[in-house]
């Protein structure tokens, strides 16, 4: 399919802010149409003329967000996974249309006539990745970026990209609350939020891991992609008190050799579990199987006790499932009788 000069938005998109029928600040019915919302999102000021009715998600993270909310039924499609969706979310999940496993082309979310696009990563919607952000504006489409992704984050030399400060859950919560806004169902956004600091605050009760070292490895067993200090893992390590091995690097995922890894020698291993193939030793299982036949690894302290937490890729994103890692990474903590 070869991509028009101009694509006609959809309707939603062409009205024009004095033709919008206004609502209140609560929660949406399916077809209510509201103002006009503008963000400031990653540099760019989004403009989205109505509450979107046929949205496509380019990241799992963002999915799973719209998908709590409550969206499912505006939502046009969804893209790039790297685990089963999340508990809870798997009927919702079922009624959107998966456009690709992995980035889709630009052509083939185009087909999905959306009104509005959200991704989690700046790589995603920029040189490289499904489209530039320009690209889908000039037909209309308003586009968003996870605030997780650019806060304190330079993204431009490639790669993971590399934070000059700290990432906090709170960034998190706001994406919920402006895709809860953009959707005129800002009530949603307060109740998931809420819950998800109910959540924070009963699994960090009292801990006190301020004596162990952790390790987070994301996937490839040839040049390991391990946790810097200040992304989603930096959530998870300091909620706990506890310190990452590599927190001398600003780094999102730098490839560190198995050689380096050992001579950190933490004391407990935070494994991504991942379903995708993109890279090698992506499951826990292969990791894990890997570590203990591994010359290098298999003396490790953790290695030869078996401290190892799984978790999902997007428990170790910059995502709601960020939360989950923090009681995960708590609880395996408490299990080996190491957090106070």
């Amino acid at each position: 399919m070869s991509v028009p000069l101009a694509r006609p938005a959809r309707a939603a998109v062409l009205l024009t802010a004095g033709s919008l029928l206004l609502a209140g600040c609560g929660d949406a019915q399916p077809n209510t149409v509201k103002a006009a919302v503008t963000l400031d999102n990653c540099g760019h000021e989004v403009r989205v003329p109505a509450a979107p009715e046929h949205a496509v998600s380019l990241n799992q993270g963002t999915t799973e967000i719209m998908l709590s909310l409550g969206l499912a039924d505006r939502m046009a499609g969804t893209a790039t996974w790297t685990d089963p969706v999340m508990k809870g979310l798997a009927k919702a999940n079922a009624k959107v249309p998966r456009i690709a496993d992995d980035n889709p082309s630009f052509e083939r979310v185009l087909d999905a006539d959306p009104d509005f696009v959200a991704a989690s990563f700046v790589s995603t919607l920029g040189k490289g990745g499904v489209a530039t952000r320009e690209q889908f504006e000039k037909l209309g489409v308003p586009t968003y970026v996870s605030p997780s992704d650019c806060a304190e984050k330079d993204n431009s030399a490639g790669g993971d990209g590399t934070r000059a400060g700290a990432l906090g859950i709170d960034t998190i919560y706001g994406e919920v609350r402006d895709l809860a806004t953009v959707f005129g169902v800002r009530k949603r956004g307060d109740d998931l939020v809420a819950s998800l600091q109910r959540r924070m605050a009963k699994a960090t009760k009292g801990i006190d891991a301020s004596d162990v070292t952790l390790l987070y490895w994301f996937a490839n067993s040839e040049s390991p992609y391990m946790a810097g200090c200040c992304g989603a893992p930096g959530i998870i390590t300091r909620a706990l008190g506890a310190k990452n091995v590599f927190d001398d690097t600003h780094e999102e995922w730098p490839q560190i050799n198995w050689e380096t890894v050992a001579d950190r020698d933490p004391d407990v291993l935070v494994i991504g579990d991942l379903t995708r193939e993109s890279q090698t030793a992506e499951s826990a299982a292969k990791k894990i199987a890997f570590l203990e036949s591994n010359p290098v690894t298999r003396n490790m302290d953790a290695v030869r006790h078996k401290r190892y937490v799984l978790l999902s890729g997007q428990a170790m994103n910059p995502t709601i499932r960020t939360v989950e890692g923090v009681e995960q990474v708590a609880a395996g903590l408490r299990e080996f009788g190491l957090a106070k």
